[in-house]
This record gives structure tokens, sequence and C-alpha cells, in this order.
């Protein structure tokens, strides 16, 4: 059976940096659930047009593209419209996913970054769950250096999310990025040589976090 990584864990601790890795030391695929969807609101695309009718041409940039700071402002701020804009999202990035997956049907071990995976009840789909975490200084740090954000436009963007911690209790493994690049790695190198404890999709849980 497939070995399906599902790689998750809180916003800014630190995935990309992992599924990197995974992808240039180990030459494992990478599905990126983010790049999908910023894909789904390419313009022009029905997403992008919903988006458009909704909060109006001031949400677009003068080369069409979405303004992505300001609809973050707008649904960051709203979890009402947060939830509209991932209904609009999912669906697309879900038949992506699963039209990647077809394409990797003979591949061994794939890697699934998903950072919703629990919220959006994906766990089903992959074989075992690795959350990457850091602590909340350094996550609230890190978002405001990769996004330009005031703290509390941050800790708005980390209290949308499932609470950390409760990810953590639910992976079988585990990643601290709290240190350097070379103690992650390592832990990578780790989690990666013990295998899959069981190969078996995970049952849907009854009450999706």
């Amino acid at each position: 059976m497939q070995r399906r990584i599902g790689l998750t864990g809180g916003i800014s601790t630190g995935k990309s940096t992992v599924a990197d890795y995974l992808a240039h030391r180990y030459h494992l695929p990478v599905f990126d659930a983010d790049q999908a969807a910023r894909q789904a609101v390419v313009v022009g695309s029905p997403v992008w047009e919903r988006v458009r009718d909704r909060y109006g041409e001031a949400i677009i940039l003068p080369d069409g593209e979405i303004n992505r700071r300001r609809l973050g402002e707008i649904v960051f701020d709203d979890p009402l419209e947060l939830r509209w804009l991932e209904e609009q999202i999912h669906p697309v990035v879900g038949d992506r996913l699963t039209q990647t997956l077809a394409t990797w049907a003979d591949v061994p071990t794939v890697i699934l970054m998903i950072p919703l995976l629990f919220e959006a009840n994906l766990t089903d789909l992959v074989t075992e769950i690795w959350v990457v975490a850091c602590d909340g200084a350094q996550q609230q740090q890190r978002l405001r250096s990769r996004d330009r954000l005031t703290a509390p436009q941050a800790q708005a963007r980390i209290r949308q999310q499932m609470p950390l911690e409760a990810k953590i209790a639910a992976a079988d493994q585990v990643l601290q990025n709290t240190g350097t690049l070379a103690e992650l790695y390592q832990q990578i190198d780790q989690a990666l040589a013990l295998g899959a404890k069981n190969l078996s999709p995970r049952p849907k849980p009854k009450n999706p976090p």
C-alpha cells in the first residue's frame, strides 16, 4: 500500500521547509495544498470571479490578480467570510488532489502538505500524520516577518486555525522546529526511517475538530 504522509502543522511553523527537504533529499513528490489554493483563484477562474463579485473591484490589483493582503484582512477578521472563501476553494483543491494522487498511483511514498488537514477533515486520505511545531512566540514572529503583519493580525490568523496542541496530540510524528535546520533535518530523517506503523486509510473523525 502506498505510504501517504500528511504533512501539516500551524501557520508559519515550517511545513514548507520540511517538504522542501523531503523533495530534494529523498526525491519524494509533494502535493502542496496552498499552491493548489492559489491556482484556484488565478485571474479569470470561477473562484476568482466569485471573489470579485463578493468583494468588488477594490479587491483586484491593476494586473487582475486578487489583492491577497486585502483579502486576508477581510476573511481573518470575519469567520463567516473565511468560511465562505474556504467553501469556494476547498472543492477545487480537493479535485486537484484527487487528480494528483491518480498520477502517483505507483509511487511508494508521497507527501501531502495540507495545512488544514484536520480542519478540512482529510485525515482519511493519509496513512500517517506529521505535525511541524514550534513555540507560540516563534510562530508569531515568523508569521509577522513573512507576511509583514502586526501582532494583532498575526494572532488573528493563528486563532483561526485548530490549536497546534490539538494537532500535536493527533500526530504520528511531531517535528519540533525550534532549533537549527540541522536539528530539524535529523528529526525528518528519523521520522521517515521509522516507516508507516499502519499502512491503511485513517477513518474519518465522527466529529471534525
